[in-house]
């Protein structure tokens, strides 16, 4: 017997809905799980695999550092001229050492940072995880008595926590020479005065808040990343899937993450 209109939409909207709670129960489990062996877990005796997390900083801030800086550098030098073209009718030239230090630090610089680190390291989190997943080696390690969130997701979590705010910091430095270098040559400002505009806008707080934004995107990429790795089921084709997923995931979470964080400093801070 033919299934009805009804039966059909209702049919369809149950298994959606069921899926939807399965996902949200997996990655609950999976954040739960990250952050008891990665902040509980330690106290009661079982460390962190140091060596690994170093590794993983390495390859998520040092060798980040190129692509970051050239964004980071072009951006200052494309703030300041979008700044300059509209204040330059005031008279108020000055000011672009304003825009450029409160924009970058604030907003630009995490935000930036994030989407590329998201395209780099959870990218690759995803597809080394997904990959060990698809060959079976995290089951071989599960047989083994080792804990694979412990073994693979908490090295990756400490690194990014660390390694995203400082190469942050990193952007905001350098896309403040940039924006400094284009006012000082272009603009014809003294380095002198766009230094001291700089000191004068720029607070404690607008710094802070850059880290407490690329400290919870690099939680989010980390979390993503591990997320779809486990969730691979096939071969290659697979991996390849959940990696573009994890990537475009990341950076729909990144600005919605964003925008609550701007949101909530703007009423609040």
């Amino acid at each position: 017997m033919k299934p009805s209109t009804a039966e059909t939409v209702f049919g369809f909207i149950g298994r959606k809905t069921n899926r939807i709670l399965k996902d949200i129960n997996d990655v609950s489990r999976l954040i739960n799980n990250t952050f008891y062996w990665s902040f509980i877990s330690p106290l009661k005796g079982r460390a962190i695999r140091l060596r690994a997390t170093i590794t993983e900083m390495v390859k998520v801030g040092y060798n980040a550092i190129p692509i970051v800086s050239v964004i980071a550098l072009f951006i200052g030098i494309i703030l300041a001229l979008q700044a300059a073209y509209q204040l330059k009718r005031v008279g108020a030239i000055i000011y672009v050492a304003n825009l450029v230090g409160v924009s970058l630090t604030r907003e630009l610089a995490p935000i930036l940072t994030a989407i590329i680190v998201a395209g780099r390291s959870g990218s690759a989190f995803a597809a080394e995880i997904g990959s060990m997943k698809s060959a079976e080696e995290v089951d071989a390690l599960v047989s083994m008595g080792i804990n694979p969130i412990r073994f693979l997701v908490v090295p990756k979590l400490i690194a990014m926590m660390i390694m995203l705010p400082a190469l942050t910091l990193f952007a905001d430095f350098i896309g403040i020479l940039g924006g400094f270098l284009l006012s000082i040559t272009e603009l014809e400002i003294h380095p002198y005065s766009y230094f001291q505009q700089t000191i004068r806008a720029l607070g404690i707080k607008d710094i802070i808040t850059g880290l407490i934004k690329a400290l919870a995107f690099g939680v989010v990429i980390t979390i993503v990343g591990a997320y779809q790795g486990f969730k691979v089921t096939g071969g290659a084709e697979e991996v390849g899937r959940r990696t573009t997923a994890s990537v475009v995931t990341s950076i729909f979470l990144v600005i919605v993450i964003d925008l609550f964080f701007t949101t909530l400093f703007y009423f609040f801070a």
